[in-house]
């Protein structure tokens, strides 16, 4: 074994011009697999993000609704039919709709997600959100996200000098009376959260926004229930138009939503393919050249004994060394393009252990099946023939 590592080292730094493009070819599948997986996990990430921060144990929707960016209405009377079960402690009613913010500053209008709700009723687990229930009731008051993309305006920066920041959402006036942190997402770039009383007259020209039509049912259970068992019993209670998950089951609602339904879950899926597949060209034309130039060599090692699985083993080494070789900068790469991604963006990029873990899996396999192909012509050599 250590002969099979000597041998394949050699080989592999003979050509050092050849092993550094080999190195910066893995290297750069690497970076191309982490980014796309990296975009990916922001993605589902920053679209649960106010699922995460929810305090709901269930959580009742239209069954038609298909995401928290797509929600249809449907009656509050459904989520108060809940109440007959002895294990819901209360529930909430949750609004959400795309509100157009103006930039004072530009004087040019963006949207930017708006979420309802009543402050007597718990249902955030926001700290930042909850300081703030009493201010929320006053008309025409507001919380600002303080990630919010810079194209809103410093509002953030305005309430934190003066603790207050006048703006105009839906050609209304609204005070800015405190900060949460959320963070843009591939839906919006900002987010803004209030009173049920404030959504209603922000958005009482939307029809479907009528009194008495929530876009979601937060349902908290006592101590000890088991949310699984509760809705279940809420299914087969309730009528089939509304459709109830547990919290996990809403956060997977979403993420399924943006896997399978948007095209864009396809493309970052579609690109760690490519990644991997320009991987396995890369190190094939590396290997496959190697082989040859070395066939005389191998002819050599045939006649004086050596089998067929030693020199295979010979060159899978050279697939593995080129793997890590070629992983350590790509990850190192990978790290720094995350952090850029992550100022430009705002979106939460992170290199997760499990991603590192994942990315190297997929390095391996990407050479070993490079040198899978290679090292047919090498199988079939027959000293005979080179001499």
């Amino acid at each position: 074994m250590k002969l099979k590592y000597s041998l394949a080292w050699l080989q592999l730094k003979r050509e050092k011009l050849r092993l550094i493009v080999a190195i910066s070819g893995v290297a750069f599948s690497n970076i191309l697999m982490f980014m796309q997986l990296g975009f990916e996990g922001a993605l589902y990430e920053s679209n649960t993000r106010l699922h995460s921060s929810l305090d709901a144990d269930l959580v009742m929707l239209n069954r038609r609704s298909k995401s928290l960016a797509y929600s249809y209405v449907f009656s509050r009377r459904r989520l108060y039919q809940a109440l007959a079960f002895e294990q819901v402690e209360g529930v909430s009613e949750f609004y959400v709709e795309y509100g157009i913010w103006k930039n004072d500053q530009t004087n040019e209008y963006r949207p930017i997600f708006v979420f309802g709700f009543d402050p007597d009723k718990p249902t955030f687990t926001l700290p930042e959100v909850n300081q703030h229930l009493e201010d929320l009731k006053k008309p025409d008051r507001i919380l600002f996200d303080r990630q919010a993309k810079p194209d809103y305006g410093p509002i953030a920066a305005n309430y934190l000098k003066n603790k207050t920041s006048i703006n105009e959402l839906n050609d209304r006036q609204v005070e800015t009376v405190g900060l949460f942190t959320l963070g843009p997402s591939f839906a919006a770039d900002g987010n803004i959260i209030t009173s049920d009383t404030n959504f209603q007259q922000v958005f009482k020209l939307f029809r479907h926004h009528r009194i008495g039509f929530i876009n979601l049912g937060l349902i908290r259970l006592k101590p000890g229930v088991n949310p699984q068992m509760v809705k279940n019993n809420l299914k087969a209670y309730l009528p089939q138009d509304v459709t109830i998950l547990t919290k996990q089951e809403f956060i997977n609602f979403e993420k399924t939503y943006w896997r399978t339904t948007t095209p864009i879950g396809f493309m970052f899926r579609l690109g760690t393919t490519v990644g991997f597949i320009v991987g396995i060209v890369i190190v094939y034309q590396i290997i496959q050249t190697d082989v040859n130039d070395h066939l005389p060599q191998y002819a050599t090692l045939k006649a004086i004994g050596y089998t067929n699985n030693y020199l295979l083993g010979v060159v899978f080494h050279e697939t593995i060394m080129l793997a890590l070789l070629g992983y350590v900068p790509g990850v190192g790469i990978s790290f720094a393009l995350y952090q850029l991604s992550k100022a430009a963006t705002l979106l939460p990029m992170r290199l997760t252990v499990t991603r590192m873990i994942t990315v190297f899996f997929l390095t391996v396999v990407m050479c070993c099946v490079s040198g899978a192909i290679a090292i047919r012509k090498l199988k079939d050599a027959d000293p005979a023939d080179i001499f």
